[in-house]
């Protein structure tokens, strides 16, 4: 009798979820006009496997040519490794010594350097954006709307040309060749402060600010206390961009740092490889994968923020 209660128990939940499974199917399921046909959605496959493959085997080939030796690199598949499986340990760790002999010693350091500059500026540049964003979308003040147009103006103006300009700034100010003249200009972030415009719009109610102020709170602590937690997806988004862009910017650290130790992974690599003697391409392609490590796993840690924060100010409600 306990038996049979027991099987009659877990057939009832068994059927009771599989029934809200379904309801939860049909509250998001289209109307039968809208579905996409069977030859949409094969196309959209193929179409997102191909997008996927090409991401990825970038990375695919560096892992199979960090192991190789410069030999190896044009006598072997390039598809796979040219030593067994069982022999790969010690090709890693020899491109892995010469990786580091033909750095100085210095690799890591970069690593380091990067992790900084990218870091600090990626942190201090989300604050000012969401500041900058939420005050403009939220206060009204004269030049308000000319503030708001020389920054999205900002946004076409190539990088570039900015350079020469900054180092002039930063030589008058006897701040080149330190890790403020790479920090400093990598704090602001047009992109930034309309991302973070667009979804302070969206996402904060103006009744949620009055009540604050009703209450007796400060502007202070109503944006420190209220309003970065509603803006949290949007400040992962600007952190990834800003922590991705200071990352792979090349021409700010080779016109500003001419210092080994305060050189960024990408100028140190680029230092490597103009080396009249450097011929070690395993070595290289060891030093561009550890180097894009940070990234890989900063996105992989921080997506399901991020992937929200893309989406700002798509729905207004």
């Amino acid at each position: 009798m306990m038996s049979s209660a027991t099987a009659e128990e877990r057939a009832r939940r068994k059927a009771e979820r599989k029934l809200e499974k379904q309801r939860q199917a049909a509250q998001y399921d289209l109307p039968r006009s809208m579905r996409p046909s069977v030859a949409t959605k094969t196309i959209t496959i193929i179409v997102l496997v191909l997008v996927l493959i090409y991401f990825l085997f970038p990375i695919y080939w560096a892992i199979i040519a960090s192991t190789k030796t410069p030999a190896q690199m044009t006598g072997s598949n390039g598809m796979w490794f040219a030593v067994p499986l069982d022999q790969l340990p010690d090709a890693i760790a020899t491109n892995y010594s010469k990786l580091l002999g033909w750095t100085r010693g210095n690799f890591w350091r970069w690593v380091l350097n990067s992790l900084i500059y990218s870091g600090v500026s990626a942190l201090v540049g989300t604050i000012v954006s969401v500041m900058a964003g939420y005050a403009t979308a939220k206060f009204n003040f004269r030049g308000k709307n000319a503030a708001i147009g020389i920054i999205m103006a900002c946004m076409l103006m190539p990088s570039a040309l900015l350079t020469i300009p900054m180092y002039s700034i930063f030589h008058t100010l006897h701040l080149t060749n330190t890790m403020l003249s790479i920090i400093i200009p990598c704090c602001v972030s047009p992109f930034g402060f309309f991302l973070g415009r667009t979804y302070a719009q969206s996402s904060v109610p103006d009744e949620l600010l009055e009540a604050a102020r009703i209450d007796g709170a400060s502007e202070a602590r109503i944006f420190f206390t209220i309003v970065l937690r509603l803006l949290a997806p949007a400040m992962v988004t600007i952190f990834l961009f800003l922590f991705v862009a200071t990352w792979n910017n090349f021409l700010l650290p080779l016109m500003m740092v001419s210092s080994d130790t305060l050189k960024p992974v990408t100028l140190g690599l680029y230092g490597m490889v103009s080396l009249a003697t450097f011929t070690d391409r395993g070595a290289l392609m060891m030093g561009a994968l550890l180097g894009v490590l940070p990234v890989i796993v900063l996105f992989l840690g921080l997506q399901r923020y991020w992937q929200s924060g893309l989406a700002a100010g798509a729905v207004k409600g």
